[in-house]
């Protein structure tokens, strides 16, 4: 099968011939449909996120089970399903808890051995235990749940990251309410669905911040109430002028950077909440005065694939997107084949593209 191949950082992508190891008790081999296009893969391209060469990039993709291990009883061959970079055991602390985005097991298969070999030699790895910029994968059957057959699968796959964690963050882990303000920084496919999250939570001002002129028109398209252009005005005193001086309930940073999240942290009233979505480097530190933590009273806090159960939300979120309370097409900028990721890379950098989507059928 075709597979685009990443054989080190920095990229280019090739595409070659691939052979899927066979599958595991307990794992299912998937025919995709399509996958997103993800900045978190850009961070494997950089080297940010760690991860073994040569690898298969993707982890937002949906598909057709085509056949399932010994072990596999809640899947069956035919089932379409979304594909979770998590999967969970259901059975450790973290999953006791509810908080299933943070279950102890839930990234093993993203560290495991290689799924597969090139047909030109050597063994290859998937990358968020996904590989998704194939044809075909292999992933544990807790990585996978099952949807309705008549949704169509290229926006389905959207749902398996950028938009369950946009709007997860803002549903899930902000829990923004009716009346609420809420400012969103970085207007990419996550931050776009950040922003249709606030919008079906009732937010009374979505203000969308963003450096790039064609991302905050998509950001007004998606429900924001109001825009700052963060290259164009100091973006804090701009958010402030647009709450009467105080600030916004909740701040949502959906970039990864140090220079954003101390933003969000200025944009948030005494006592809001800033909640951070964006992947960022290890050794990107952020620095705010001890004073300052004591006396603005403000929640800082990490969100991990929207603070969301896949199980749970996933379906949750197809019913959103049904009823037209979520736009998942207007997410998508361009539909692409395999061997153009390299543009698709390009155009994401440059901000020129929400989301592209690989279409395999």
């Amino acid at each position: 099968m075709r597979a685009s191949v990443l054989r080190e950082i920095g990229g280019p992508f090739s595409v070659e011939q691939i052979d899927l190891a066979p599958v595991p008790s307990g794992s299912i081999r998937v025919r995709l449909a399509a996958s997103g296009v993800c900045r978190s893969d850009l961070s494997v391209v950089r080297g940010v996120i760690p991860q073994a060469f040569p690898t298969v990039l993707g982890h937002e993709g949906a598909g057709v089970v085509v056949e399932v291990g010994d072990a596999v009883t809640a899947v069956t061959a035919g089932d379409h399903v979304i594909l979770s970079c998590v999967a969970p055991c259901r059975v450790c602390a973290a999953c006791l808890r509810g908080e299933i985005e943070l279950c102890e097991h839930g990234m093993d298969h993203a560290f495991g051995p290689a799924y597969a070999t090139s047909a030109s030699g050597g063994e290859v790895y998937a990358a968020f235990g996904l590989g998704t910029f194939a044809e075909e994968t292999v992933v544990p059957a807790s990585a996978a749940v099952v949807i309705d057959r008549e949704f169509p699968l290229d926006l389905a796959s959207l749902i398996g990251c950028g938009v369950v964690t946009g709007v997860g963050a803002v549903l899930r882990s902000a829990r923004v309410a009716p009346g609420e303000t809420v400012a969103v920084i970085g207007c990419g496919g996550v931050g776009l669905s950040a922003v249709q999250g606030a919008r079906v939570a009732g937010a009374a001002r979505i203000i969308a911040v963003d450096t790039v002129a064609s991302k905050l028109d998509r950001a007004v398209k998606a429900g924001a109430t109001d825009v700052v252009d963060a290259g164009a005005s100091e973006p804090i005193d701009a958010v402030r002028a647009l709450t009467a001086g105080a600030g916004v309930d909740h701040a949502v940073e959906v970039v990864g950077l140090s220079a954003t999240i101390l933003q969000a942290y200025g944009m948030a009233r005494r006592g809001g909440t800033v909640t951070i979505v964006g992947a960022g480097s290890f050794d990107d530190m952020v620095s705010i005065s001890a004073m300052q933590l004591m006396a603005d009273a403000k929640t800082v806090r990490g969100c991990v694939y929207g603070a969301t159960d896949p199980a749970r939300d996933f379906p949750v979120l197809l019913d959103l997107a049904r009823r037209g309370a979520i736009d998942l097409e207007q997410l998508v900028t361009q539909r692409i084949d395999l061997d153009e990721l390299d543009e698709a890379f390009t155009a994401m950098d440059a901000g020129s593209v929400a989301r592209s989507l690989v279409v395999f059928e």
